[in-house]
């Protein structure tokens, strides 16, 4: 009796513990299952959905012809503006800058005219109709094997206009020349042109790169259209753009100011 008793018991046992295996690999079959269905599913997901780009744009944007010209020739220049002026007038005694220009900067070859249709600084006729500083077609676009290169019109009280040349790298004058083309309509026109211009181009300067930080390039005196006269200033900016500003010469108020994207 005890004996049946106790096979009974352990026949019970055996019984629970069967079921108990049974029903974990059961859940364990089901979770495998689970996580497989899962695993697909992202799977698919994946192929659906396109993978975030990271790649970052180029930290400068691509310069145009012009603003690497821009670039090269600033660069290479080491003379600024007012100390090229102030070199140029002390070669003439008496004399006030009409014009001083960068050379290889949006010269005529590669730019359009200027709005007061009298062209580039350096590539057109100056204020008394004469020739380029240069006396000689559009200079190169980069600097030559000495450097880049001030060209500047300083006139005396009668007009007279005289050309220098500057070595934008170690300040030296290369060439000063009293402009031959010049009759007495032209000094008269430089002449009336400085007595209006009561605002220095230095002052101009100052006034346009208020309005744009920036490396001035150009200035020239020219006629408003018949308004007064004007100082026609460019400057270039850390974007290697040009801005043109056209400044009263008797005020200093900026009349127009034009930004080449180019």
């Amino acid at each position: 009796m005890n004996s049946a008793s106790s096979r009974s018991r352990t026949l019970k046992a055996v019984g629970a513990l069967s079921l108990a295996a049974a029903t974990a690999l059961l859940v364990t079959g089901c979770g495998q299952s689970s996580d497989s269905a899962s695993s697909a599913a992202t799977s698919e997901a994946a192929k659906v959905v396109p993978q975030k780009q990271t790649t970052s744009p180029s930290a400068t944007a691509q310069l145009t012809e012009d603003q690497q010209e821009r670039k090269t020739v600033l660069d290479a220049t080491k003379v600024t503006f007012d100390d090229a002026a102030t070199t140029a007038t002390g070669e003439v005694a008496g004399s006030k800058l009409v014009e001083l220009d960068l050379e290889g900067v949006d010269d005529e070859d590669n730019q359009s005219p200027s709005p007061t249709a009298t062209g580039s600084p350096t590539g057109s006729p100056s204020p008394t109709g004469s020739p380029s500083p240069t006396g000689t077609g559009s200079p190169s676009a980069s600097p030559g094997a000495d450097g880049p290169v001030w060209a500047a019109e300083v006139a005396e009280k009668d007009g007279t206009i005289h050309t220098v040349r500057i070595n934008a790298v170690d300040g030296k004058v290369i060439e000063a020349r009293v402009d031959a083309d010049q009759d007495a309509d032209d000094k008269k026109q430089t002449a009336d042109w400085l007595a209006q211009a009561t605002q220095t181009p230095q002052q101009a300067a100052k006034v346009a790169t208020e309005k744009k930080k920036g490396t001035v390039t150009s200035v020239s005196l020219d006629d408003n259209d018949g308004k007064g006269v004007i100082w026609q200033v460019d400057v270039v900016g850390s974007d290697w753009k040009k801005t043109t500003f056209d400044v009263d010469a008797k005020n200093d108020t900026i009349v127009r100011e034009e930004t080449d994207e180019d």
